[in-house]
């Protein structure tokens, strides 16, 4: 883990390991955002108004349903489905959703989250935990 220094005007340097692993060039652009008491920094790739992706008309008419998927999706995920193939490709190749975030996109990951939801509802999800002690006899028990 690297610490980075603030910086005048708010500015920090990301570390020469992490800029190159993750390809990001001068100019790049990067999302910041607050999570908790968390900053993070998320790549993003811009397109302008004049870059026009082409898409055959199956396309637009997958993209038309993938987008009010991915809304259902974001307002009320226990009643939602997910995407599936064609829709996560279109839904990439337009921007979407992140080409690193497809998968949980999917109807297989989706189906998962809304299990988990669920359970959590019902009161069936267990912790927390204050001591490893406690975690390890709920999950025997």
């Amino acid at each position: 883990m690297s610490v980075v220094k603030v910086r005048p005007r708010r500015q920090v340097t990301i570390p020469k390991e992490i800029f190159n692993k993750l390809h990001l060039e001068e100019g790049d652009f990067i999302e910041a955002k607050a999570e908790d008491q968390t900053i993070v920094l998320v790549p993003k790739k811009l397109v302008t108004k004049t870059d026009v992706i082409p898409l055959s008309k199956e396309e637009q008419r997958i993209l038309k349903k993938t987008r009010a998927k991915v809304e259902k999706i974001k307002q009320d995920m226990v009643h939602s489905k997910g995407l599936f193939g064609e829709e996560i490709a279109v839904a990439v190749k337009v921007g979407l959703i992140d080409h690193d975030q497809a998968w949980w996109w999917s109807e297989e990951w989706q189906k998962d989250e809304r299990e988990a939801q669920k359970e959590i509802n019902e009161g069936k999800n267990l912790g927390p935990f204050g001591t490893m002690e406690q975690f390890k006899t709920a999950i025997e028990s």
